[in-house]
């Protein structure tokens, strides 16, 4: 489909010694990739820790407020762009999805961080002054590590950065609720995975149920008891998330957007959307136009 926002992957970018990953001061990335301050997408994950700067940055349609000592995470996929009132200082890192894999048996071993979890309200966290002092030793250690001659030891930057989402998370205020059931708890991880692979073709909570060998009030109970949202809603999200995505491609014609996620026609797309999101396609679309963000003097 063609589509005017650009996915970048690893090898768009500079690297350093290394395909797998890129670490670097954020005010030199920022200064020499000025082209990913718009609209865009990454193929891998991606973290910012702001030490100074003000500004805007939204991820998937939700903005926050850029602030000292903030760090933010994303995963391959969602759509992110920024916005600077002056310029900002901090670390940035990028890595690839497989990154891992050849060192941790686990290959979820990242989902168990809810910062990984692709839900904004959990990727952008305020940190403690004594949090940010640790992660920034550690980015320096990741960055001394990529300017020695000699080439750069993966392992121990791996688990520099197991260590930096360590520190994160133990800082985070969201906690799973106690006593989980381990088995429910991977269901609904399952179900989650299913809807990422499937939302354009199962809308129904009983399609991914049967999936999941599972009754359709035993998946609404799990998704209730661990986030407080019915299995529809959940699957409803993924939905309209997408549309947003295609919707902002102006080249892209509301009814192509309706067949791509397998509505039976645009007029059902069209009160599908106003009756979750409360105004028209055609409405978000003139609302949400792709900003072409940069550094702009105070």
């Amino acid at each position: 489909m063609k589509t005017n926002i650009p996915v970048y992957n690893m090898s768009n970018l500079r690297s350093y010694k290394n395909d797998g990953i890129l670490v670097s001061r954020f005010e030199y990335y920022a200064e020499l990739h000025k082209h990913l301050h718009s609209a865009h997408k990454h193929d891998f994950y991606h973290l910012v820790l702001f030490t100074r700067g003000k500004g805007k940055h939204q991820i998937d349609f939700n903005t926050f407020d850029l602030s000292e000592g903030q760090i933010y995470f994303m995963i391959p996929g969602q759509v992110h762009s920024w916005s600077f009132e002056d310029k900002p200082s901090g670390y940035i890192a990028n890595f690839n999805a497989n990154y891992f894999s050849s060192f941790l048996l686990k290959p979820d071993y990242l989902e168990q961080f809810s910062f990984f979890s692709g839900n904004p309200q959990q990727q952008v966290i305020n940190l403690h002054e004594e949090t940010v002092t640790k992660i920034s030793v550690i980015f320096e250690e990741m960055l001394k590590e990529g300017s020695n001659e000699i080439p750069i030891n993966d392992d121990l930057v791996r688990v520099l950065l197991l260590h930096l989402f360590t520190e994160v998370s133990r800082s985070v205020q969201y906690i799973l609720p106690k006593q989980v059931n381990p088995y429910n708890h991977t269901l609904l991880k399952n179900f989650q995975q299913l809807i990422e692979k499937n939302y354009a073709s199962l809308k129904l909570p009983k399609q991914y149920a049967a999936l999941l060998y599972i009754t359709p009030n035993h998946l609404n109970a799990l998704c209730n008891d661990f986030l407080g949202q019915s299995a529809g809603k959940l699957i409803r999200d993924r939905i309209i998330l997408e549309a947003k995505r295609l919707l902002i491609n102006k080249d892209l014609l509301v009814a192509e957007i309706a067949r791509v996620l397998n509505f039976k026609d645009q007029s059902y797309f069209i009160k599908f959307f106003k009756k979750y999101e409360g105004i028209t396609p055609d409405k978000f679309r003139k609302l949400n136009t792709i900003p072409s963000y940069g550094i702009t003097a105070q």
